[in-house]
């Protein structure tokens, strides 16, 4: 499979019709109908009046700090901080048992200026086959200093003879103006046991 595809495979679906609103900045969102109640309340759930930066020297909008897998007491964080931490999480193999029931959550920090629209994608190969694109749409969030979270619904993991083995995964994380602000790979085994 080539590139081109492969990326092809990890973009957002359209929505027909749907056209993404010219980007502003924080302080002109603030601004804009000052006496709209309900669109002041929105505007502060977005935490847009929060100036303080959480990594200062850190140039990215979105901040991707870890995937985490939890399935009752088994808990596997996966950190995405950066270049080297990702490095090593694709070295290593995480392996999780069949058949039981998991959910992923991301842990984001968001700065400088509002992210709209979202989107967790992940696609698993086994044997070079693609076995499962998902999709899960996070939501628009402003910057905060705080980590954000994004839960997503639960999954269960595949089980049986066949359904074993290594599979390589794909996740992306990317927003509504197509700006992808981490796309990393890593390496997942089902087992017949923990």
């Amino acid at each position: 499979m080539s590139n081109q595809q492969d990326t092809d495979e990890l973009l957002p679906t359209q929505t027909e019709n749907y056209k993404v609103s010219e980007k502003k900045a924080v302080d002109e969102l603030q601004n804009l109908d000052a006496n709209d109640e309900s669109l002041n309340k929105w505007k502060a759930s977005l935490g847009l009046g929060q100036a303080e930066l959480r990594f200062p020297n850190d140039q990215r909008t979105v901040i991707v700090q870890a995937l985490v897998l939890q399935s009752g007491d088994h808990v596997i964080r996966m950190d995405v901080s950066n270049e080297r931490a990702i490095e090593e999480l694709s070295k290593r193999t995480v392996s999780i048992k069949e058949g039981i029931e998991y959910t992923f959550k991301i842990e984001f920090v968001v700065q400088r200026e509002v992210v709209s629209g979202l989107v967790f994608l992940q696609k698993l190969k086994r044997m070079n086959v693609t076995v499962e694109r998902t999709e899960d749409m996070c939501g628009s969030f402003g910057p905060k200093y705080e980590t954000q979270e994004k839960r997503f619904p639960v999954a269960t993991a595949p089980s049986g003879m066949l359904a074993r083995g290594l599979y390589n995964i794909r996740s992306r994380f990317v927003d509504d103006d197509g700006v992808v602000h981490l796309d990393w790979t890593w390496k997942m085994e089902i087992k017949k046991d923990w």
